[in-house]
């Protein structure tokens, strides 16, 4: 997966997709959405380098099987919250 990082003041996000996604749009019932390169292309990462990011995260955009069940796995992202397009898993996380 690939995973990219973008610090502003106090903020702290990291991307993070499934390779086999760069540049696909996805479909939902309501919206769509493209997995952009200019944001999610990153470093190659590890599902441990990208927990620790994620650990570290105030704000997180995760697409795909192995990046959304990352979050999961580690208590990150709740499950229930992930949407879906098709069958691509996608979740959000913020931290107020």
């Amino acid at each position: 997966m690939y995973v990219k990082t973008y610090k502003t003041g106090k903020h702290f996000m990291v991307a993070a997709c499934d390779k086999e996604l760069i540049g696909q749009t996805l479909k939902g019932e309501k919206c769509e959405m493209t997995v952009n390169a200019s944001f999610y292309h990153g470093e190659e990462s590890t599902e441990e380098v990208l927990a620790n990011l994620l650990a570290q995260a105030t704000t997180a955009n995760l697409v795909g099987q192995k990046a959304v069940a990352c979050a999961v796995k580690y208590g990150i992202v709740d499950p229930n919250a992930v949407i879906y397009f098709g069958e691509i898993p996608h979740a959000l996380y913020f931290t107020l």
